[in-house]
């Protein structure tokens, strides 16, 4: 049985829509950014799957006395790192969903910890 011309065509647009999807997660996996904290004094790197890659401190950020300040510092320039790779996943996924990144519009959503991030898009 023989499916209605248009009937292949929507099932070849969806074949290209899901191969675009997969080129472009692969590339987010291999794309890395920078988040930094302390004018710089933390940075952070990670792919655009929000593995971490490199970790930098300057030395004038660490302080034996003031161990927190360093934490935080790390905490902020992860959160930055993680905020951008977001942004990267919403870039190049977006368009080809439509605009809903993970289901949801105006941006990628938040990972919490445990969860997966940019709500498992990758």
């Amino acid at each position: 049985m023989t499916q209605p011309q248009d009937m292949q065509e929507l099932i070849r647009q969806a074949a290209e829509v899901q191969a675009a999807l997969q080129q472009a997660q692969m590339e987010l996996l291999q794309t890395e950014v920078t988040g930094t904290a302390g004018g710089g004094l933390v940075e952070v790197t990670m792919t655009g799957g929000a593995e971490i890659t490199d970790l930098a401190i300057k030395p004038e950020a660490v302080d034996p006395e003031d161990v927190e300040t360093l934490q935080d510092l790390i905490l902020a320039a992860y959160r930055d790192a993680h905020e951008q790779a977001g942004k990267l996943a919403e870039e190049k996924i977006a368009p080809l969903t439509g605009g809903a990144a993970g289901g949801q519009q105006g941006g990628a959503p938040q990972a919490g910890p445990g969860d997966i991030p940019f709500g498992g898009i990758i």
